[in-house]
């Protein structure tokens, strides 16, 4: 007879390849459909809100993996949170104004000189709308559910007017001032740039000393000796205005072949040596502190005016001379400085780099072809004391690569000492799971300029001011707010297409104009202040999300950027921080942790992925990240994810396969009536549960992926499932030692999978759909299981065994290597009982349970092996095989010929 029809083996429709590249589109599809977004919401209505508000990506370009990541996290944590019954919507965003579209434009030959402006800012909407599409397909292909039909643009007319909104409350606050200042500037995209703006490369500068002779000493210094200045920027001479020196620091007069020279007592031997002064000949002859000097002047180096000496704290001995070259139309300390001893603020440099009339003779040179000339004339002058090169960090901007400059424009700014304090305190009173996180960005708040929001682009929000015929600027909350009203009603295009008169209210005046003109503000808001107000512009206009946020969460070079410009803005207007909790990530780096490039050929993108092996991939992967340090991506690290992933399916589908017969609602068995061995698995998935959601709590993702991997490989198909067998595939379908141990099976299945629901979310719904007696439509539908109480001792006693099963294991693979056995199930063990523990206290068949014919426990083993807990010997098993199972027996009626299958399998089969 053929036994194999009379097994009970392993029946599911639920394949071993995935196929995910065919059967998720189709996935997506149905859940769009059956509105399954609009269900999970409907499920949870009326519950507790959770609110992640997307950080905007930039409308612009092909998604890369650090979208993926990005996204893909905020979904898992999203799912997790509707799935423990919060209502979670997601709202996503884009970022639509700003340089890089009016340039991708540019790239494409469009002529932004033969168009109105209008006409242009059409041409950047309906850009932005083709990108935002793309990148659209290509997060829904993730797997990434939310509002993708009502997402928030930055450029639609009601987010324009929240914009517009924010900065009035500003102004009310007296936040928002308009003043000429050095800032940031970029001469090749002819625009003033952020702080977020700005990247740091190395850079080779000139270096350059230059004295500054005493005019008049105020009876503190002799006329004519020199003050020397150490300065990278020979090209910020025409600008100078003064020297700076710090009122405590010790500075010496020296001589040198017959020249008088001051400098910083501490620096002296770094300059001697910079400048190849021979120190056998300087012979020091005066010494007093900075604060003396205050007030003397001296000769400008290259014009006939004088440049005086004054006292900033900001002077240190770090490097240079201790003697500052200060013109403060290009420099932060220098501005400051200016304003308190009344210097001119001169900038001779426009938009392009190019310096204007106001510097003589250089002008028209660009500025960084001046460093050269503007050297060349010091050193004829007799000034310049040593020209060297110098390589340092330097900003950058982050658009074009080049290097800014620090320049003094008109510009509009919002001040941030006004409301620093209470900024400062919003980042103490937010959460972060990483504590240093917070101290970085409370240093970042503690140490910010006033910010510059004014941009000299069109493709923006404009700025709603507008200028009397005298010049005056007119900041007005009334009108600023009428001027959001038409922002809402027509979008801002209007402010380009309308006259200044039709912008403002009707019949309105001003003193500053009594012959009725006005002309209005050119220039629009830096895009930051965008983004930095979408709690404004999503979280307090859609009355279904919650203000403040219960989670930002994006890339961590966010914290200058988007989580910077929010809490600002935020605090600025309302006095709360917009979030209650700050998350980020790192960057996403090749296998060998180098930046990806196109010139490296190190660069992977998703949709490539995705073609070629599925989201759900992808979503492995992220949740295989440390991913709030920078995580790594390369074919390599795919195919590992895709061993693991490999490893889950075809353990669901083992699962699948022997709950095919298993009614939970008639079958299963109560907890009390359980073997012990089912127990046992019952508690360590009770571990696994509540390791699991710990984990989400805490973003640990890559915990989980450990855990799940050590219960998949070591606790299940290891062991349980592996012991298993000899029960399900060969005890009658209702015993009850099956039906325990499927009951166990049943509820891993069901209850791992909706663990693993928000992370593997094409999969999980599949094994859903092949899971019997399942009652909701989708896996997405239901909830997390809940926190389980865990028998701690049973688990410690069955580590225990488990300890001692691997002794048993390893002598059973030493007998194989030996060619005593082959299959552990030819084997006979004979084995010692482990300290403090009795094997009837374990209330199972240890046949069964290591997995071998026979097994003796006998008080002491002589000729056994010794292991870490037992003693073990191993030999051939006795009897006969039984053509059923494999176990051998020695029951007479196999033995003896009568029978080819043991007592049990006849038993079984007997009653089939």
């Amino acid at each position: 007879m053929d036994y194999k029809d009379t097994l009970l083996m392993p029946k599911t429709k639920f394949k071993m390849r995935g196929g995910l590249i065919n059967k998720e589109p189709e996935m997506q599809k149905k859940w769009q459909e059956d509105k399954l977004y609009e269900k999970k919401l409907k499920l949870n209505e009326g519950n507790t809100p959770y609110v992640l508000h997307d950080g905007p990506p930039y409308a612009n370009g092909a998604l890369h993996m650090g979208h993926a990541l990005n996204k893909i996290i905020k979904d898992i944590i999203i799912r997790n949170k509707q799935m423990r019954g919060y209502y979670a919507p997601y709202v996503p965003g884009w970022d639509t104004h700003g340089l890089p579209i009016e340039q991708a434009l540019t790239n494409k030959g469009v002529d932004r000189k033969s168009m109105t402006t209008e006409e242009f800012r059409n041409k950047c909407i309906e850009f932005a709308n083709t990108q935002i599409d793309h990148q659209r397909e290509g997060f829904k292909r993730m797997g990434i559910d939310g509002e993708w039909d009502n997402p928030y643009l930055t450029y639609k007319p009601e987010f324009e007017a929240a914009q517009v909104r924010v900065l009035k409350d500003m102004v009310e606050k007296g936040l928002i001032y308009k003043g000429k200042k050095p800032i940031y500037w970029s001469p090749v995209n002819e625009s003033s740039l952020a702080e977020a703006e700005l990247e740091y490369k190395d850079k080779r500068s000139p270096s350059i000393y230059v004295g500054f002779e005493v005019e008049d000493g105020k009876g503190a210094v002799d006329k004519g000796v020199q003050l020397v200045i150490w300065t990278t920027t020979p090209w910020t001479i025409p600008a100078n205005q003064a020297v700076a020196v710090h009122p405590e620091l010790n500075y010496v007069q020296f001589g040198y072949e017959g020249k008088e020279y001051i400098v910083a007592e501490d620096l002296l031997d770094h300059f001697l040596e910079e400048v190849d002064f021979d120190k056998d000949k300087v012979t020091r002859t005066k010494e007093f502190k900075g604060e003396s000097l205050e007030y003397v002047t001296t000769s400008h180096p290259l014009f006939d005016r004088t440049s005086l000496v004054v006292l900033g704290d900001h002077v240190t001995t770090d490097a240079g001379t201790g003697c500052v070259h200060t013109a403060p139309g290009h420099g932060d300390d220098d501005f400051v400085l200016g304003q308190k001893y009344d210097l001119e603020v001169l900038s001779p440099v426009d938009d392009k780099g190019v310096f204007t009339d106001e510097a003589g003779k250089y002008s028209g040179l660009f500025y960084d072809e001046a460093n050269k000339v503007i050297t060349e004339d010091l050193e004829a002058s007799g000034t310049l004391l040593k020209l060297n090169f110098y390589t340092h960090s330097y900003p950058h901007d982050w658009r074009s690569k080049t290097p800014v400059i620090f320049r003094a424009t008109p510009q509009w700014f919002a001040s941030i000492k006004n409301v620093r304090e209470d900024i400062l305190q919003a980042v103490m009173d937010t959460k972060f799971q990483v504590p240093w996180n917070q101290k970085r960005m409370y240093n970042m708040i503690k140490n910010r300029g006033d910010w510059v929001i004014s941009r000299q682009r069109v493709w923006g929000v404009p700025l709603p001011f507008f200028y009397a015929e005298n010049g005056q600027e007119i900041v007005d909350t009334d009108v600023i707010e009428h001027v959001a009203q038409l922002f809402e009603t027509h979008g801002s295009n209007i402010w380009f297409e309308w006259d200044a008169k039709d912008l403002l209210p009707e019949g309105y005046t001003h003193e500053g104009s009594p012959n009725g003109e006005f002309t209005k503000e050119m220039d629009i808001m830096d895009v930051w202040f965008d983004s930095g107000s979408t709690h404004r512009g999503v979280l307090a206009t859609r009355d279904y999300l919650t203000y403040p946020a219960d989670l930002y969460f994006e890339g961590s070079d966010q914290y200058r950027g988007w989580f910077n410009s929010s809490i600002i803005t935020s605090v600025a207007t309302k006095g709360i921080a917009p979030y209650k909790e700050l998350l980020s990530h790192g960057f996403v780096m090749d296998g060998e942790g180098k930046k990806m490039s196109k010139s490296l050929g190190n660069v992977i993108l998703p949709e490539k992925v995705m073609k070629q092996m599925g989201a759900d991939i992808i979503r492995l992967w992220v949740m295989s990240s440390d991913f709030e340090e920078d995580v790594r991506i390369s074919d390599d690290i795919l195919k590992q994810v895709s061993e693991v992933y490999r490893k889950v399916r075809n353990t669901f589908r083992f699962l699948l396969g022997n709950v095919a017969d298993f009614n939970p609602n008639a079958d299963a068995v109560a907890y009390e009536d359980m073997k012990e061995v089912d127990q046992f698995m019952m508690q360590r998935f009770n571990e696994m549960v509540n390791l699991m959601r710990d984990c989400y709590d805490r973003y640990d993702y890559v915990s989980m992926y450990q855990s799940l991997q050590n219960f998949i490989n070591v606790d299940l198909s290891n062991f349980y499932l592996d012991y298993g067998k000899d029960i399900l595939y060969i005890e009658n379908e209702d015993a009850h030692i099956r039906r325990s141990m499927q009951t166990v099976l049943y509820r891993i299945l069901t209850e791992l999978n909706r663990l693993l629901a928000p992370v593997l979310v094409h999969t999980a719904e599949e094994i859903h759909q092949h899971t019997p007696y399942v009652e909701k439509e989708s896996v997405h539908l239901e909830y997390l299981p809940e926190e389980a109480e865990v028998d701690t001792a049973l688990v410690e006693k069955w580590k225990h065994f488990m300890d001692v099963r691997d002794d048993v294991l390893k002598a059973l693979e030493e007998a194989r290597n030996e060619k005593v056995i082959g299959k552990s199930l030819e084997a006979k063990v004979q084995v010692t009982e482990p300290e403090g523990m009795s094997y009837d206290e374990i209330n199972g068949a240890l046949t069964q349970l290591f997995i071998v014919s026979q097994v003796e426990v006998v008080d002491s083993l002589p000729d056994g092996k010794r292991y870490d807990h037992i003693s073990v010997k191993v030999e051939h098993a006795k009897g006969t095989r039984c053509e059923r199972c494999w176990n051998y027996s020695t029951a007479e009626s196999i033995h003896g010929g009568d029978d080819d299958i043991c007592p049990r399998c006849r038993e079984v089969v007997d009653q089939m």
